[in-house]
């Protein structure tokens, strides 16, 4: 069991996050990096262990067109930037995952710019691959090569060239002998060539014990790639899709599928074969963004937090923030955050508690990081599994209908359960346990006698709930009393299945017009709205980014979960 077994990570584009300029006028160094500090404690209040940033080295634009691989770039520091900052990330317990972008570089690059220069007489005409002098590009060099993606500004390397391996290998060794990096995320992993991966590897158990390769990979069969030749991990892009479709279209089935062919291709060996799992990264649109029902937010992260594989978060995304491709351009995927806005959110942002909470999960189970899957109860809108590990089981349960459900499922220990995210607890009944699943929502069920609630964020609940304003009542027929706001004591003791939204409008509207009880129901919505943003307040300010968040969300049990989670 090595120390990535265990990891949580958190995902940092750092030229986004600072706000750099788009293009390096390779000037004097500007300090940016030294600005993300505060984040660190951030990172580590929100249970996460490893931090993946990147890409850090010199390059003229977004960073995949390296031009030094030894300096970080000019735009975020200096070298020493950077080993202060990932010294600071190691005295909190952090380890530190750097972007190895080894498939291409970019155009002024020092090999590169020596080709230009000398052409066939240059000693690195074959760092680069199918390099024709015969031929020409768009920058009229007077010769071509092979690119990325169609795209000249990055030049294929070639992997085969011993001497390319050698300086790869050099710059490895360098990166652990300055910095003290922990481990690479390897850019394009799926072009890279498999005899440079096992060159990659071999390097990995030289520098230094349990040293982590993590490769991008889009599709394919990830055993190809995950291996103890190759790499210990691949991105889980075949996860990503289903946990985002598989809630819009309330589609269980297609995410339990999916768990069970990549549990298959690894052997069912969730140890010997861990994915990397998420649900936004730099390159794809934010999970706030992709769901069709805001309040799918929580069970697709508790799915992402417990399923097999390793679990990584995007920075910003846990405070809920949207990010859409415009344009053909992911400029608003890789925002400048400034994290005086977020400060405390944990205590503010319900969705930034839960994914807390979540994280802390993590690293008090053995069972959701070495655990087996066994799936317990599968539903279109309701899903069930444990995860078990030497004696300890955990049992998740997801609902991503609009009403609660109840449910009975196995549980392979006795005695009390506590709900990581609720704190309900409940008991175990000759090996199962019996329960309530809230509409758009999810839980974790750990035994008692492993979840600690103190080695959790605080999250101070309000002691009641402001009363919602007046609401639209008829004009011909006054109601006694206006509506109060359900308080979460009266939710817990509301039946099980409680009605559709659509269906719960007061009797005192019946008879009424239809546009007279949309009034009404869009009455009741604003209300809790404006009830959200009040609590929210009373723990630090308000972001336009968080007011944005809860105006957006007009789905009524949405909004009662809301309200909920502050008790």
């Amino acid at each position: 069991m090595a120390w990535y077994d265990e990891a949580v990570l958190y995902h940092i584009y750092p030229l986004g996050l600072a706000d750099a300029p788009k293009q390096n006028d390779y000037g004097e160094p500007v300090h940016r990096l030294q600005n993300l500090h505060p984040w660190i404690d951030h990172i580590k209040d929100l249970g996460c262990n490893t931090l993946y940033i990147g890409p850090l080295f010199e390059s003229v634009g977004h960073g995949y067109e390296t031009t030094d691989y030894k300096k970080l770039d000019s735009r975020l520091g200096d070298n020493q930037d950077l080993k202060d900052f990932v010294a600071a990330c190691h005295a909190k317990g952090i380890h530190v995952i750097f972007d190895g972008v080894f498939n291409h570089t970019g155009r002024d690059f020092f090999a590169f710019r020596d080709i230009q220069e000398k052409r066939q007489g240059s000693p690195y005409k074959d760092w680069y691959c199918n390099v024709n002098f015969w031929g020409n590009n768009e920058y009229n060099d007077g010769f071509s090569y092979d690119n990325w993606g169609g795209y000249n500004l990055l030049v294929k390397l070639n992997q085969r060239n011993p001497e390319v391996q050698n300086y790869i290998r050099d710059v490895i060794h360098f990166w652990v002998d300055e910095f003290d990096v922990d481990g690479i995320r390897l850019d394009a992993a799926d072009v890279l060539d498999f005899d440079f991966m096992k060159m990659l590897r071999q390097t990995a158990d030289e520098v230094k014990p349990e040293f982590w390769l993590m490769g991008e990979v889009i599709h394919g069969d990830y055993i190809r790639w995950v291996n103890e030749w190759t790499l210990h991990s691949v991105t889980n892009y075949h996860l990503h899709k289903a946990l985002f479709s598989g809630h819009n279209d309330h589609n269980y089935f297609e995410i339990a599928h999916t768990v069970k062919r990549l549990y298959d291709m690894g052997g069912c060996n969730t140890n010997r074969f861990k994915l990397y799992n998420f649900v936004d990264n730099h390159d794809v649109e934010r999970i706030h963004t992709k769901l069709n029902n805001k309040a799918h937010f929580i069970p697709a992260h508790v799915l992402l937090y417990t399923l097999p594989g390793i679990p990584g978060l995007y920075y910003g995304s846990e405070f809920g923030i949207e990010g859409r491709k415009e344009n053909f351009s992911d400029d608003s995927l890789r925002p400048a955050l400034r994290y005086e806005d977020f400060r405390g959110a944990i205590s503010s942002n319900p969705l930034t508690a839960a994914i807390a909470k979540l994280g802390r999960a993590r690293q008090q189970s053995k069972a959701l990081n070495y655990g087996d899957y066994r799936e317990l109860q599968l539903m279109n809108r309701q899903y069930a599994f444990s995860r078990n590990f030497e004696g300890e089981s955990v049992v998740v349960t997801v609902n991503n209908d609009d009403n609660d459900y109840t449910m009975t499922v196995p549980c392979g220990n006795g005695g009390e359960y506590v709900g990581v995210l609720s704190g309900r607890k409940v008991q175990a009944d000759n090996g199962h346990i019996t329960v309530s699943i809230p509409a758009n929502s999810g839980e974790v069920w750990m035994p008692a006698d492993i979840w600690d609630e103190s080695r959790v964020p605080e999250f101070t609940p309000v002691e009641a709930a402001p009363e919602m304003p007046e609401e639209v009542s008829s004009p011909a027929e006054e109601p006694e009393a206006a509506a109060e706001m359900p308080t979460a004591a009266a939710e817990e003791s509301a039946p099980e299945a409680a009605p559709p939204a659509a269906a719960q409008t007061p009797d005192v509207l019946s008879g009424t017009s239809p546009e007279l009880a949309q009034a009404f129901e869009s009455g009741r919505i604003a209300g809790l709205q404006e009830a959200i943003i009040a609590i929210m307040e009373k723990y630090g300010p308000v972001t336009d980014q968080m007011r944005k968040d809860v105006t957006d969300n007009v789905y009524h049990d949405s909004l009662i979960t809301w309200v909920k989670s502050f008790q």
